[in-house]
């Protein structure tokens, strides 16, 4: 048992330590996306990428770990957690102990990732509106403004003035 304890803790620190480099990832990349520095963005992602699948891995050794150690406590796996285990460990302070510092750290390093994941969404959603109000300005740009002529019906004919300078003959 406190072998399969230990290896949780184990994968709870390179989780962790996974977490921390999505950290320095994710801080770059509010830097590449404030200089809009496409190129450095798709690198990033691929090594943000990388490091998820690796991060995935990580968690499916620990539901893994988590099942064993129920099995073995005789709980049921469906309902054993961390912090759970953490309660059942009363009677090993050490051992809760260190458990309990490797789940602390790690919640607060996914709780820095999804705060600068907000942040740097809001800096993707403000890049592409202003990408969309650029596109509508150039497209405006190009485009003369609609006559007010009307056909027989009373209909709007959507012509559209000419786009020369001027309209009278030399």
């Amino acid at each position: 048992m406190a072998s399969l304890v230990e290896e949780l803790v184990s994968i709870l620190e390179e989780e962790e330590r996974l977490y921390q480099t999505l950290l320095t990832y994710g801080e770059e990349k509010r830097r590449v996306l404030i200089e809009a520095d496409v190129r450095a963005l798709e690198e990033l992602t691929d090594l943000e990428q990388a490091a998820s699948d690796e991060l995935l891995s990580y968690s499916n050794k620990q539901i893994r770990t988590l099942k064993d150690i129920a099995t073995v406590l005789g709980k049921t796996q469906e309902k054993m957690t961390v912090t759970k285990l953490i309660g059942y460990l009363a009677s090993q302070p050490d051992i809760q102990t260190k458990l309990t510092r490797a789940r602390d750290s790690l919640m607060d390093t996914a709780k820095q990732v999804q705060n600068l994941n907000r942040q740097n969404e809001a800096l993707i959603q403000q890049a592409i509106e202003l990408a969309e109000f650029d596109i509508t300005l150039f497209k405006s740009l190009r485009q003369a403004p609609e006559t007010a002529n009307y056909d027989r019906h009373a209909y709007n004919t959507g012509a559209l003035l000419g786009s020369s300078g001027f309209d009278a003959k030399q």
